[in-house]
């Protein structure tokens, strides 16, 4: 070969290098990870994260092809949340969704530099995830799951269903500050007619005691705020006021259709297939536009 051949060729090869490189780059596999707050058969959960992946499909991302997806189920243990959002952060993903604030949480003490994107998480900025709804603030943002201000909402429907209760019992996680802010937005606009109280959401029996006990005063009905206990336990928790002959309204369509009497809230799967944007405060906005809110009556007892 000429020498002046081969310098050419040379050069050619050196020009041909950086489009070779931003093509590989174009085709890199992006990782994904998911922390979810259900058990691995849960139905509710498969059918959200079905839900993900098939948005992800439409907008050129499928699991193996052009990105990989590593999902956790961590269901309602502490334990396993802390362990799989080390796991998820250790692969290095480009960005991980928390399906709840055990998640948000859990993932946010491991790293902070991770980007999040949630989609579970009834109060924000109350539990410091983020700064603010408008400024979210370093790498965590996604869709608040409602405002308070619904919670004033399931006490007028429980009036309306049970017009002659007198007192209601609140089912609420304390340990989370969704949990504290629901039962204050009731007290904010409970009628001094009612006299209300509080059941903390920490295990079955606790919870079944709390109910018998509140069950034998007369006149009173139930209103069960959301967490990650009735999430993972929803026909658990749908039941129970049945059993002790008490109305009762429910956050989430799945305690509905596990048994309960009535629900009313966002359509929560619907989170999961929405468009990002930059501000959780629009986000908000969208989701009331979006994803009415639903109210179901279970008619079938």
């Amino acid at each position: 070969m000429r020498r002046r051949d081969f310098i050419k060729g040379i050069a050619g090869t050196a020009t041909a290098w950086p489009l070779v490189v931003r093509a590989q780059q174009r085709e890199r596999m992006r990782r994904i990870g998911v922390l979810m707050n259900y058990a691995s058969d849960d139905p509710e959960g498969q059918a959200r994260l079905g839900l993900f992946f098939q948005k992800l499909q439409t907008l050129g991302w499928a699991d193996g092809r052009t990105a990989r997806i590593d999902v956790r189920w961590a269901a309602d243990d502490p334990a396993l949340f802390r362990q799989y959002a080390s796991e998820l952060v250790a692969v290095e993903p480009d960005v991980i969704l928390a399906s709840s604030s055990f998640s948000v949480a859990a993932l946010q003490h491991v790293s902070r530099s991770v980007p999040i994107v949630f989609t579970g998480v009834a109060d924000p900025v109350g539990a410091g995830f983020v700064e603010s709804l408008g400024r979210p603030g370093e790498s965590t943002t996604g869709f608040a799951l409602f405002e308070y201000s619904i919670a004033a909402k399931w006490l007028e429907l429980l009036k309306e269903v049970a017009p002659d209760i007198v007192r209601v019992g609140v089912l609420r996680d304390p340990t989370v500050a969704a949990g504290v802010g629901q039962f204050a937005a009731i007290q904010a606009v409970g009628p001094r007619a009612i006299d209300l109280s509080v059941m903390d959401i920490r295990d079955a029996g606790a919870i079944e005691r709390a109910v018998a006990a509140f069950a034998r005063g007369s006149n009173g009905g139930l209103v069960v705020t959301a967490s990650l206990f009735g999430a993972n336990h929803p026909s658990f928790i749908a039941t129970l006021p049945t059993r002790f002959k008490l109305p009762a309204i429910f956050p989430f369509r799945y305690y509905a259709v596990a048994g309960g009497l009535l629900s009313y809230g966002l359509m929560e799967q619907a989170i999961l297939i929405l468009r990002p944007t930059t501000s959780i405060a629009s986000s908000t906005a969208r989701n009331r536009r979006t994803c009415r809110c639903k109210c179901l009556l279970n008619t079938s007892s």
